[in-house]
């Protein structure tokens, strides 16, 4: 795992090995321990940044370059 500096200066662990697609690069689970029991977040592969956002539907999007993972669960009354 990566190590990398936060958005608040605290070391957090970017485990390049488990990520999601997204439209134009990779989302990397993010942990707050080597150990991997502490989950913080999503890491874009796009721009490398920490500044993302997850929706209810569990859609991740980039706020600096626009990298969107689609919904997990797909319902058309969301439409």
């Amino acid at each position: 795992m990566d190590e990398r500096a936060g958005p608040d200066g605290r070391t957090l662990y970017v485990d390049r090995g488990d990520g999601d697609t997204g439209t134009k690069g990779p989302f990397f689970v993010v942990y707050l321990d080597d150990d991997r029991e502490r989950r913080w977040g999503y890491f874009c592969g796009n721009c490398e940044t920490f500044n993302n956002a997850m929706d209810s539907m569990g859609r991740i999007r980039c706020n600096d370059c626009s990298n969107l993972r689609k919904a997990e669960e797909w319902d058309a009354a969301h439409e």
